[in-house]
């Protein structure tokens, strides 16, 4: 059975630059994120820290068509 999971960061070498980006947006919602292990957050603080990222990766997109 094949992995067809999307979860996964494709360049290995963004692997730190994602982890840095996901920190700077859980800081910007007020999510007290740690390295490692972040099981104890609930589902809606998670969904805020993505939902930050996407937000952010929109902006960052909408800003280089210009």
């Amino acid at each position: 059975m094949s992995n067809n999971s999307s979860n996964h960061i494709v360049v290995p070498a963004a692997r730190e630059a994602m982890e840095k980006f996901k920190m700077e947006a859980a800081n910007e919602v007020g999510v007290n994120l740690k390295q490692g292990y972040n099981g104890d957050i609930t589902a809606r603080q998670a969904g805020s820290v993505g939902g930050q990222m996407v937000k952010k990766m929109i902006e960052a997109y909408e800003n280089g068509m210009k």
